[in-house]
């Protein structure tokens, strides 16, 4: 397990705001090659400085979260929103989902017609008694007050010439792609947002980790906020974000000890790689994967400081 990122617990009784995030993690060739390494770094800054404006301002872990994951999904370079991964139809079908340190959570599957996923997830959680909507409607996503476009918005040349090419066996097919965030707010809160297009020239109706609560994304003021990415079957039958969650809670482990365990344990064991962001209700923050790149980072409430992997 390659560390990217690491902090130790604050000093008893400090409360510092906390945010981090991720913009996928695998090999430096398709998709993560599309542009010069500083077009990723500026977009995960821009996300970060989004993120950690609305911590300054006294927003909330969940607000901080959606607000640096929106960021992403607006980004053609990351996959998730518009220049996500196509399915094998051509077509985008994206899954997002939020959770709050207090338990409540909300995602979405499939979907294709809210601008921004991540802020349909955060609709389940906020106005239905659900936790999980696939392929919710137009119409709903209007009700909820968010925008909506038309399916092909989502779609870029870059991302259908790249469907092509793994259509064609040009080049393999990318299991990993994600975007995420973790934050801890001023009241000590933490929550945690996922957002995907999945992998390229999936199936059609194919839902992966980051839809899936315990999976590929969870938090919990009694353990930690986690986003997750990689190869997300394996995230799946692993529980990964729970499987570390449940490491740290109950058997009382750090979190680099947690996540290195989960990652022996659930990823190598079935071949997969992926990374994490996680961070604890007490700061202790931990950036990680074991493939061969992620793009990730940071700001822990120090200023304007924040730093970025790519």
């Amino acid at each position: 397990m390659n560390i990217l990122y690491s902090r130790q617990p604050s000093a008893r009784g400090e409360i510092r705001p906390v945010l981090l995030i991720h913009g996928g993690a695998g090999p430096r060739t398709t998709e993560l090659a599309l542009q010069a390494a500083q077009d990723y770094r500026r977009g995960l800054q821009d996300a970060l400085d989004s993120g950690r404006s609305a911590l300054v301002a006294g927003q909330s872990a969940l607000d901080a979260v959606c607000a640096a994951v929106m960021v992403l999904e607006d980004n053609p370079l990351f996959n998730a929103g518009r220049g996500a991964s196509l399915t094998r139809e051509g077509t985008a079908e994206l899954d997002a989902a939020v959770m709050d340190g207090d338990g409540r959570a909300g995602a979405v599957a499939v979907s294709r017609y809210a601008r921004n996923p991540v802020l349909a997830a955060r609709a389940v959680l906020e106005r239905t008694d659900h936790v999980l909507l696939v392929s919710p409607t137009a119409e709903l996503a209007a009700g909820w007050y968010l925008a909506t476009v038309e399916p092909d918005y989502f779609v870029t040349a870059h991302r259908q010439k790249q469907l092509d090419e793994v259509l064609q066996r040009e080049i393999a097919p990318s299991k990993s792609g994600t975007v995420g965030a973790v934050a801890i707010d001023a009241s000590g809160g933490v929550a945690c947002a996922t957002s995907t297009g999945g992998m390229v020239a999936q199936a059609v109706g194919r839902v992966g980790d980051t839809a899936l609560i315990g999976a590929g994304s969870f938090a919990s003021s009694k353990s930690i906020a986690v986003s997750c990415t990689g190869e997300g079957e394996a995230f799946i039958q692993g529980v990964v974000g729970h499987d570390i969650a449940a490491r740290v809670r109950y058997g009382g482990a750090t979190l680099e000890g947690s996540t290195r365990a989960t990652y022996d344990e659930e990823l190598a064991g079935r071949g997969a790689t992926g990374g994490t962001i996680a961070l604890t209700p007490q700061g202790e923050a931990l950036i990680a994967h074991n493939s061969n790149a992620m793009f990730a980072g940071h700001w822990d409430g120090d200023g304007d400081h924040s730093a970025v992997y790519a």
